[in-house]
């Protein structure tokens, strides 16, 4: 929680992220939850210990520090850092909690075998493989050389060979997924031939409901547990049926003013009333990270009624038009993301009008005060 001077309130629904998780283990054999970044703002152990109790018995974090926390959260969980050490504090830190890193550089190993050393601690450690992303790891013609210099280390240990899939939530890209597929089926014929005893985990939530063959021995959702469908305005929207929002957000309605027509309405008057309006102000804005991009394009939630955005989001403030819900007071709550109803607004929805994905959406607005519901 990092905003704390606001009305702003975020909810999470314990029930909500567990039964997503349950859904998950369905067609999933083995799925670890990703609870990196705060668990995409939910609060990591609350989140954790949710997950836990629901039969998580391994779980990924973002950095080395953040996965300290959570395997003081979970201590008898299996931890893996995505993002694996950087610095003498990480080296140290994966030895001394016992933490699964991610590496993908044969600096990493090294320097894990001389902190190994130093502590007398065994080290486990997962490959990461670069398959199509670009990002961090190993590329894949490297495998041979990786299995060489493990040969020479004493107190470092592969346990898993993982790689992350660019495109597994995009149907019209089913084929790039399908030659990461292939690239990571090869790397990992080479590790096994070389007599290394890997877990080979490719999965995220993409693949995990539309790339079955993908699954291998461990799986890693994170967006779906939030209740962020990956597929969400794609033909592949039905594949991940069922999940349940997990986060709501919202404030008060601090004051309502009638307004005539040919009045504009916050900064640059961008909006002008082509009539007499009800317009409510309610107590959110850039400053609680709801984003200025939303300014005459968003929604919110007045008992049970959408209320659209009018002008320009400011810092605290933000105004929406309150016509069509006459018993409207002054204190209502006013949601912007979730709510009671059929009209309850989504995080795929809020995406949308923000030009953003769900992920950043509870990123953000996680980042406000936040209770839980159990």
């Amino acid at each position: 929680m990092d905003i704390w001077n606001t009305y702003v309130l975020a909810r999470v629904n314990i029930r909500a992220l567990v039964h997503n998780y349950t859904l998950i283990r369905a067609v999933a054999a083995n799925p670890a939850p990703v609870v990196k970044s705060d668990a995409y703002g939910h609060g990591l152990a609350e989140v954790a210990r949710a997950f836990f109790a629901a039969g998580a018995r391994c779980m990924a974090a973002g950095t080395v520090e953040e996965s300290v926390v959570l395997k003081e959260v979970t201590p008898a969980a299996e931890v893996i850092s995505l993002l694996g050490p950087l610095d003498q504090a990480d080296y140290t830190a994966v030895c001394t909690h016992g933490l699964i890193p991610f590496v993908g550089r044969v600096e990493q190993l090294v320097r894990l075998e001389e902190e190994g050393r130093r502590t007398g601690a065994p080290v486990r450690v997962a490959l990461k493989f670069d398959t199509g992303m670009s990002r961090l790891g190993f590329a894949a013609e490297e495998a041979n050389g990786v299995a060489d210099v493990l040969d020479g280390l004493e107190h470092v240990r592969a346990v898993m060979a993982c790689s992350h899939l660019a495109t597994a939530d995009d149907p019209e890209q089913a084929e790039y997924v399908s030659e990461q597929g292939q690239r990571f089926a090869g790397i990992l014929r080479v590790l096994h031939s070389r007599g290394l005893d890997v877990r080979g985990s490719l999965a995220n939530s993409g693949a995990i409901f539309a790339h079955p063959g993908l699954h291998h021995d461990l799986q890693r959702p994170g967006i779906a547990l939030y209740g962020g469908n990956p597929f969400f305005g794609t033909v592949w929207a039905d594949k991940s049926a069922g999940l349940r929002s997990t986060m709501s957000v919202s404030s008060r309605l601090l004051q309502i003013r009638t307004i005539r027509a040919g009045e504009s309405v916050s900064y640059g008057r961008t909006f002008v009333a082509d009539r007499p309006m009800r317009v409510g102000i309610v107590a959110i804005g850039y400053a609680d990270n709801y984003s200025r991009t939303l300014s005459g394009k968003g929604q919110m939630l007045l008992r049970g009624q959408r209320v659209p955005v009018l002008g320009r989001v400011c810092m605290q403030l933000t105004a929406v038009d309150v016509g069509c819900v006459p018993e409207a007071e002054i204190g209502d709550e006013v949601y912007v993301l979730g709510g009671e109803g059929p009209r309850a607004i989504s995080a795929d929805e809020l995406a949308s009008w923000w030009g953003t994905i769900s992920y950043e959406v509870f990123c953000l607005l996680g980042q406000n005060s936040m209770d839980y519901v159990k």
